[in-house]
């Protein structure tokens, strides 16, 4: 555990207007004084506050530069980011209390920032044995949303999490840089697109915070001494908005939002910081998701990271309370611990070759000892380990090809499904009409088709009767005999009369005259001709009708057979790929019984060690006890005469 680095610098005093000094604007009876170059007292008329006393890591007064603060508090940083730490350093206070210039600085002047970019690449460079990948972003978090100052247009970005990158922004422009001179273009770029206002405290006052991060990635030079692994490590240098007082800034409209955001964003800060500061049985939940900056400095905040705080605060009485609340912010945050470690991607190959690399060394020490049978058994260990990294290799190679063909088909499925559905929407049905009249023509005429009206079915006879004879007389009533000799003796069978459903009652006489009498009505031949015509083309149409349908029908039905095949095939890879996961298990299986027999191999080449000193031991102290009976010998020969 470490405790996060806290720092408190004053910026030189401000000369007020003319027109504007008062008592509590050009001085007063309340100071700060710095004792120590660590701690800051509150004193009213030259006698200490009670409790207004204040000790941190470093205390800056008015004449310290950025190159000073920069040594003091962030270099050790940039080299923990370096050698794969996390890193996070920024700057906190009040409006016009100077954090921008802290962490930018001038012209004449570099900040952090500038500092810190040039002091990366110096120090990489340094760093002969491994090789690095340097990746820069920048963002602000402006009215509570996540801009890319990077690219223009890329606003309201979303923040995600994932056990392999942590917290992130999804869809944040990142940049491969080889130089420091490439980062100061995209940082004069971000600058271009931030958010500035002007306010009655400043001119230049930033209305959002900035994030500045590098993603440091290195890894060895010789790979198979180090196992593959690649170590990568985040740097955030931060520039937050200062806290404003409407009172004193004046703020109204498009401005005085953007100060509710900041101190919401700046209140929220504060609560984190105050919870992890509490003791452990103490601390409640920390409320991270709050504000967007307080969930993406989420690991700089009591987790897996260096972090450097500098507190800027103003030395005039005016801003005496806001100091005051600035330098207790900065008490509490010097309170945290944060637990960094260096973040190491170590893959299972990786892990395969360090543990080739621990049998090679086993096996040198074992090269003076004569042990045939043991090189042996290593050798055979180490073919069969290889054997089963190629096999894994093969299978994982399998398993995407598999899986990348089973999107395929899915998506082919989904689009064949898709056309099955067009076809079935375009079936002809009687639904589809909304007038009967409109179905009716599209049936095939029939010259059989009896007439709305009662029909009478005359018995069938061998000669058939082409007109009825004339009566020679008519009369007003016709009698029986009047009847058979009109109808040539038939019968009118009443059995065979039938009812159409269309059924209507027949026009009267008047009706009848009135209809013949009417001039435009249309002749009968021509009415035939007609209607001859409107048949002919709606038998036409429906001929048509019944070969488009046809055709549909036969595409329907190769669309199934083609549905259906590529079914069995998706069954038939999805069966590939559970045999293929199988098969990926137990390879896994078989190789987590390598490993164990490896460690009992471990296990018995020490105990053969110890066993081999023990013996070598005992050998020396044997033949030193025969040296010593032999020098015995010889002494008591030479005594006797």
């Amino acid at each position: 555990m470490e405790k996060i680095s806290v720092a408190v610098r004053f910026r030189p005093p401000t000369a007020a207007p003319v027109a504007d000094q008062s008592p509590s604007s050009t001085g007063g009876d309340r100071e700060w004084r710095v004792d120590d170059d660590t701690r800051i007292t509150l004193l009213h008329r030259s006698a200490p506050v009670p409790g207004a006393s204040f000790a941190f890591d470093h205390v800056f007064d008015g004449a310290a530069t950025n190159e000073r603060i920069y040594g003091v508090l962030v270099r050790s940083l940039i080299r923990a980011a370096v050698d794969g730490f996390n890193g996070t350093a920024f700057a906190y206070g009040q409006t016009s209390s100077g954090k921008t210039f802290t962490m930018n600085g001038s012209g004449d002047h570099p900040g952090i920032i500038p500092l810190a970019v040039r002091d990366v690449f110096d120090t990489a460079r340094e760093v002969s044995d491994r090789e690095f990948l340097i990746r820069v972003s920048y963002m602000e978090i402006y009215n509570e949303e996540i801009n890319d100052l990077l690219t223009l247009g890329s606003e309201k970005l979303p923040i995600h999490e994932s056990l392999e990158r942590g917290v992130y922004v999804s869809g944040l422009r990142e940049e491969i840089v080889n130089s420091a001179e490439q980062v100061f273009k995209l940082l004069e770029l971000g600058e271009a697109n931030r958010h500035f206002g002007e306010t009655n405290m400043n001119v230049r006052s930033s209305r959002s915070h900035t994030i500045f991060r590098m993603v440091i990635e290195s890894s060895a030079k010789n790979h198979m001494d180090s196992g593959d692994a690649i170590r990568v490590s985040v740097l955030n240098l931060v520039d937050l908005a200062g806290s404003e007082r409407i009172a004193k800034t004046g703020a109204g409209g498009v401005r005085l939002k953007e100060g509710k955001h900041i101190n919401k964003s700046l209140m929220i800060l504060g609560n984190v910081i105050n919870k992890l500061s509490e003791n452990g049985k103490q601390r409640g939940h920390i409320p991270y998701r709050d504000s967007k900056l307080t969930r993406i400095l989420q690991p700089a905040l009591g987790g897996n990271a260096k972090t450097s705080i500098i507190c800027t605060a103003a030395p005039e009485e005016i801003h005496v309370e806001e100091t005051r609340g600035t330098l207790q912010f900065a008490s509490r945050a010097k309170c945290v611990s944060n637990c960094a470690q260096v973040n190491e991607i170590l893959t299972d190959a990786a892990l395969l070759k360090r543990q080739k690399q621990e049998i090679e060394e086993l096996r040198k020490k074992l090269q003076g000892s004569h042990s045939e049978v043991l090189e042996q058994v290593i050798l055979k260990q180490r073919n069969d380990m290889h054997k089963s990294e190629l096999e894994r290799d093969r299978l994982a190679m399998e398993l995407d090809e598999e899986r990348r063909l089973r999107e395929t088909l899915e998506h082919r499925l989904a689009e064949q499904q898709k056309m099955l559905d067009g076809i079935s929407n375009t079936s002809i049905s009687p639904d589809q009409f909304t007038d009967s009249i409109q179905f009716d023509a599209l049936k095939t005429p029939t010259s059989k088709e009896r007439p709305a009206e009662f029909v009478a079915s005359r018995a069938n006879y061998s000669k058939d009767v082409e007109f009825s004879p004339i009566p020679e007389n008519l009369g007003t009533v016709a009698d029986e005999d009047l009847w058979m000799q009109l109808n040539k003796g038939c019968i009118t069978n009443l059995e065979m009369l039938e009812m159409t459903p269309g059924f209507k009652c027949a026009p009267s006489l008047a009706d009848d005259k009135a209809s013949v009498a009417t001039p435009d009505e249309e002749p009968i031949d021509a009415r035939c001709q007609r209607l001859e015509k409107d048949c002919t083309a709606d038998r036409q149409q429906l001929e048509d009708s019944k070969a488009r349908r046809a055709a549909l029908e036969d595409e329907r039905d190769t669309l199934k057979r083609e549905n259906s095949s590529l079914l069995d095939a998706l069954a038939k890879a999805r069966q590939d790929a559970d045999r293929l996961v199988a098969d990926r298990l137990e390879a896994l299986r078989e190789l987590d019984v390598e490993k164990s027999r490896m460690d009992e191999l471990k296990q018995e080449i020490k105990l053969f060690s110890q066993a081999f000193s023990l013996r070598q031991g005992q050998l020396t102290s044997l033949y030193t006890k025969s040296k010593a009976i032999v020098e015995n010998c010889k002494t008591s020969q030479l005594a006797l005469p």
